[in-house]
């Protein structure tokens, strides 16, 4: 099927990708078809998601291949595929083709992905890894900490985007003292400064909650959150639809108090 494009940016729009990993974890836990990701999806489109990331990790401990295939196949709104930079994953990509592929770190004791990829010491491998996906028309980001080195690496591979770890700052804001959480804020802030002027279209995410998102999207670069964890976590207490709704008001709100 062709591709869904991305939803175009006005002056005051960030755009929500919807994470849908846990959806599969849930599934997964009993091992049957249900809560099917595809369906979860499809629902967090029509409650405005603009996007749907999902992680085909090497274990395949939530998302299965066959989800991948469906939901290329099915949903509506564009497919991020979350990926390590590894051969298998490269064949994959390359056959699914999906709209966009974000290359991540990954080690199978993880609990979740713990930090950004080392792009500064493994530039000459992901450069060539990079452009193959790019020359198959698949927009590639590249997910990284708010480190200068590693913005500049980043551009360096000709990946259009970076994706920045927002971790440290959703730690520090909920577990540290207001200065380093304003001290991990500023060092966001920094990184898409410093991204933008590279040329780099800048998104960000990992660990963001309705408290933290605000002042993340006050960062006049940022262009593009996606959120899975948190979402899915909410949305058993008030509903997929409603849950993203709230989200998306929140970005708006820490948009607007920065444009205004």
């Amino acid at each position: 099927m062709p591709h869904a494009t991305t939803p175009p940016l006005t002056p005051n729009t960030i755009r929500l990708g919807v994470n849908i990993d846990h959806v599969a974890t849930l599934r997964n836990a009993r091992g049957g078809a249900y809560p099917d990701p595809v369906a979860l999806a499809k629902l967090a489109i029509q409650a405005g998601a603009d996007g749907i990331t999902a992680h085909l990790r090497e274990d395949r401990r939530h998302i299965r291949d066959a989800d991948m295939h469906r939901l290329r196949a099915e949903i509506s709104a564009p497919l991020n595929m979350e990926m390590a930079a590894t051969p298998e994953m490269h064949a994959i990509a390359l056959t699914l083709a999906p709209h966009a592929c974000c290359l991540v770190p990954e080690k199978r004791e993880e609990l979740t992905t713990e930090g950004g990829l080392n792009v500064a010491d493994h530039l000459n491998t992901l450069t060539p890894f990079v452009q193959s996906l790019l020359q198959k028309g698949i927009r590639v980001s590249l997910f990284i900490d708010p480190c200068p080195a590693h913005v500049f690496a980043a551009a360096k591979t000709g990946a259009p985007v970076v994706e920045l770890h927002t971790g440290a700052y959703v730690e520090a804001f909920y577990h540290a003292h207001e200065k380093e959480s304003f001290k991990k804020l500023k060092r966001l802030q920094e990184a898409a400064k410093q991204a933008h002027d590279l040329g780099l279209e800048v998104h960000a995410g990992h660990g963001l909650t309705f408290d933290t998102v605000g002042a993340v999207a006050r960062i006049p670069e940022m262009r593009e959150f996606n959120i899975g964890h948190f979402l899915i976590s909410h949305a058993l207490t008030d509903g997929l639809p409603t849950t993203i709704r709230t989200m998306k008001r929140c970005i708006t709100e820490g948009q607007s108090s920065h444009d205004s």
